[in-house]
């Protein structure tokens, strides 16, 4: 079992920049895909980035070339620096991990944009 804690949301306005931080604890070296999610209201949960141990991260189209997340694979921590934001990034992010083909989610951190 794997427990994740993301850090680092807030509220911004348009053009800035966050960074948030997703901890695990827990069975940690199990750990292969890690990444974030997020989910506006009203919209369903949709993947931003994630990684896999040694392979090139995946993001989505609507934050390539502003997203970049990075894995720190001693520590088990990803990071997700956020950059040129746009109000449409507004939603709850959750770090999520994938532990033997489960999938463990953190309890989400929210993110608001202001035009």
């Amino acid at each position: 079992q794997v427990q994740l804690v993301e850090s680092g949301g807030g509220a911004v306005q348009a053009g800035e920049s966050l960074r948030l931080t997703c901890k695990s604890s827990g069975n940690r070296d199990s750990i292969a895909d890690m990444g974030y999610y997020r989910q506006a209201p009203g919209k369903q949960r949709e993947l931003v980035a994630t990684t896999r141990r040694d392979a090139i991260p995946t993001y989505a189209d609507s934050v390539k070339g502003r997203f970049t997340i990075a894995r720190d694979t001693v520590e088990h921590t990803i990071y997700l620096y956020m950059n040129y934001m746009k109000p449409e990034d507004t939603a709850v992010y959750y770090c999520h991990a994938k532990v033997g083909g489960f999938d463990s989610w953190g309890r989400g951190t929210q993110v608001t944009v202001f035009s």
